[in-house]
């Protein structure tokens, strides 16, 4: 290879010096015979292939059909679906721009890492080493990714097909032809803007610095979409997001399928169209400056990810994701330290989060989405209330549960504890007292607007569930080595082995306790007025939890320690 080649620098040519691109070029039988020897190998990749396919469509028939059937039965009847149809239509511009942007901040993140352009170790290891020409081992795969994300949006697009047809703002061929210019190149322009990040170093540190404004920006998108559907629409701003960029082209052909005025769709596609084109032929360009160290890095944090997963290790896959993506953006802050050692724990974790503020700025967004999540609840009621109930404290552990980073840190390796004279499970104890004050806080926060909406129950019972959220996510520390032979039990049962839902159940046993106990005590509270009683059942709730969970994280820790001796 080139010296700029194995120094990772992403300069041309991208040949190898010493020997000549035309004379000496074996691209076609190297090919040639590694198909001739994976010809086996991909028989049985093709098998295993079609028996997955065929499990899926299985449990999606099986599963799934009786809600289909009840559906298209509700459609072919005529449901009267009240005035969704009218929320859709004043809701797609701010949709179309808020999936497009998300969209395209998950193709660049996935791109510090990863990338559209992954290749096998072995092909880093061997082939590329080979007489070669680099851009015909590699361009394939770009376009290989770039077909997988069209097929992996064609769902979502057929849903909204379905959607527009259900509420009858659109035939089913008219949606469909309206929602393909956006199934097939806003993908294709996600792959784009990731192959972009992958083929220039310095773009991937801009992707993490710009991430927290693109989610605040993602935002306030939403709450452009919620005031849409509640009739407080912005035509200044609509026009300005159908016409900024591709994700307002790609909404105009829907928006004048449902009845909306679109008078210039016909140029918003062909731009669509145009800037996709664009945007694929500078990927494909770029392909040949990915450098060997480059695709060997890649290569090797995705063995470690996929060897996690398999593993049912994903804080394992989770560590190689962020470690070759850069890590975690760090600040030099200082604090004084205290005086008492119990407190120094507490210093610590402080300090560390001072110096990490992405955690709680994932912690900010988890809380801002468990408040929304909290508040349909009391708007819905029955057992949508229940669902999104269910599904804000699962949003409030996830927040709370970035903020316990330094306990996961403690028994990831027991030997980072040694700096301590306090036992471990006394340590566990003191990790959980910021996520749990931090939790409460982010919580009171998010519960004022509720509270000046005429709902001043939330100011109590939101701050209450973070203490026993804090816990669990401790006792997810303390949890130690994955069982995977619960996976296997060897029972047979009518729905198959029950190994798979037991070993769901022990891995996410604290935060299932946690969020189901809670869910209990405050189903009713959210849409009534809160009064003495239904006050302490939830005090005591949220007391017993955070107790129970605590001797729990006690008990896991002592036994990490056992373990480790």
């Amino acid at each position: 290879m080139t010296a700029a080649a194995d120094t990772g620098q992403s300069t041309l040519p991208a040949e190898p010096d010493g020997w000549d691109p035309v004379e000496d070029d074996r691209t076609a039988e190297v090919r040639r015979l590694l198909r001739a020897k994976r010809r086996a190998h991909r028989r049985q990749r093709n098998r295993d292939l079609a028996v997955l396919v065929y499990a899926l469509v299985l449990m999606a028939v099986g599963y799934g059909g009786g809600y289909t059937y009840h559906f298209l039965r509700q459609v072919r009847i005529g449901a009267d679906h009240g005035g969704l149809g009218q929320d859709i239509q004043h809701a797609l511009p701010a949709a179309f721009t808020l999936l497009t942007l998300a969209a395209g901040l998950l193709a660049a993140r996935d791109a510090r890492w990863r990338g559209p352009v992954v290749v096998p170790g072995p092909t880093v290891g061997w082939l590329l080493a080979q007489p070669v020409r680099r851009a015909a081992v590699l361009r394939p795969w770009l376009w290989l990714s770039a077909g997988l994300s069209v097929l992996a949006a064609l769902l979502p697009a057929a849903a909204l097909v379905a959607l527009l047809r259900a509420t009858r703002l659109a035939g089913s061929g008219e949606a469909a032809l309206a929602v393909l210019p956006a199934a097939v190149c806003l993908p294709l322009l996600a792959v784009a803007l990731a192959m972009a990040v992958e083929s220039r170093p310095g773009w991937a540190e801009r992707v993490g610095r710009w991430t927290p404004l693109a989610v605040a920006l993602l935002g306030l998108l939403a709450v452009q979409g919620w005031l849409a559907v509640t009739g407080r629409r912005s035509g200044v701003l609509e026009r300005v997001e159908l016409w900024s960029g591709p994700w307002g082209w790609a909404a105009q052909p829907v928006l004048r399928a449902t009845g909306e005025r679109a008078a210039g769709w016909p140029a918003a596609i062909a731009a669509l169209l145009l800037t996709t084109a664009a945007a694929m032929v500078a990927a494909h360009r770029a392909v040949p400056r990915l450098s060997h160290a480059q695709l060997r890095r890649r290569a090797a944090t995705v063995s470690v990810v996929r060897a996690g997963l398999w593993t049912m290790e994903p804080r394992t896959a989770g560590l190689a994701i962020s470690e070759a993506a850069g890590g975690t953006v760090r600040r030099q802050v200082r604090l004084r330290p205290p005086r008492g050692r119990r407190t120094v724990v507490l210093w610590r974790d402080t300090l560390a989060l001072l110096r990490t503020p992405g955690r709680l700025g994932r912690a900010a967004v988890w809380a801002a989405c468990a408040s929304a999540a909290a508040g349909g609840a009391g708007s819905a009621g029955g057992q949508g209330g229940v669902i999104l109930l269910v599904l804000a404290l699962a949003l409030g552990y996830a927040a709370v549960s970035a903020l316990a980073e330094p306990a996961r840190l403690e028994t990831d390796d027991l030997r980072r504890s040694a700096w301590s004279p306090l036992r471990l499970r006394t340590l566990m104890r003191w990790h959980t007292v910021l996520p749990a004050a931090l939790g409460t806080l982010l919580a009171l926060l998010a519960a004022v607007p509720w509270a000046l909406a005429g709902r001043p129950q939330a100011l109590l019972l939101m701050p209450l569930c973070a203490p026993p959220l804090a816990a669990a996510a401790v006792v997810g520390a303390c949890r130690g080595p994955v069982r995977t032979e619960l996976l296997f039990t060897g029972i047979a049962t009518p729905a198959g082995d029950p190994g798979p839902a037991l070993f769901v159940l022990w891995y996410l046993a604290a935060p299932l306790i946690s969020i189901g106990s809670l869910a209990f005590a405050l189903h009713g509270a959210p849409a009534g007025t809160v009064d003495a009683v239904t006050a302490g059942r939830v005090l005591a709730a949220a007391a017993a939890l955070t107790g129970g969970l605590l001797l729990r994280a006690a008990r896991g820790a002592d036994r990490l320690v056992g373990r480790g001796r």
